[in-house]
């Protein structure tokens, strides 16, 4: 007899629990528009970084693929065919350049996705500054109900199934 009282016990507490932690959870809010906009600037930041290191690789390469820059390289090198090392050379530098190009390409697409991204951030960061903020009374969660509706309303369901259990309980005693 103790035992299917303890069990009970300890399945409403359980019960109690997760009726607790579940309102929990659902009170939380996403993340704000303020914090997707800072998360966006530093996603952007760091594309413009590596936007950058790519334009300067870019450079040294037009610069080295110039026939003067090629020529200055291989002068130390002793060959019967040296054209055929400039032109491999050449070729080397313009499969490098062909890369560097089709990563700035890339970057470029994603700077201008992340731009956009932002801007629409920024208009829902403006237009959540704009509301008023709740607080006490007003307080207000998800379907418009205030949080004094929504405590009330959960300890409500808590009442009716302790209640529940008792009379389970007790039937169960009795029989």
């Amino acid at each position: 007899m103790w035992g299917d009282a303890m069990k009970f016990k300890s399945g409403l507490a359980l019960l109690i629990l997760a009726l607790i932690s579940t309102m929990s959870v659902s009170a939380q809010e996403p993340t704000s528009a303020a914090d997707q906009v800072e998360k966006l600037k530093a996603q952007l930041l760091e594309v413009q970084g590596k936007e950058a290191a790519l334009r300067e690789r870019l450079q040294q390469l037009d610069e080295s693929i110039k026939p003067e820059s090629i020529e200055r390289s291989l002068a130390g090198v002793g060959s019967t065919r040296p054209e055929e090392l400039r032109e491999a050379r050449r070729r080397q530098l313009s499969i490098e350049r062909d890369g560097v190009l089709a990563q700035l390409q890339t970057l470029e697409t994603s700077r201008l996705r992340l731009e956009n991204a932002l801007a629409n951030a920024e208009a829902q960061a403006y237009q959540e500054s704009a509301r008023p903020k709740p607080t006490g009374e007003m307080m207000m969660v998800a379907g418009g109900l205030s949080q004094k509706v929504m405590f009330a309303g959960g300890g409500l369901v808590l009442l009716v199934l302790g209640g529940g259990g008792v009379l389970l309980y007790r039937r169960k005693r009795l029989r």
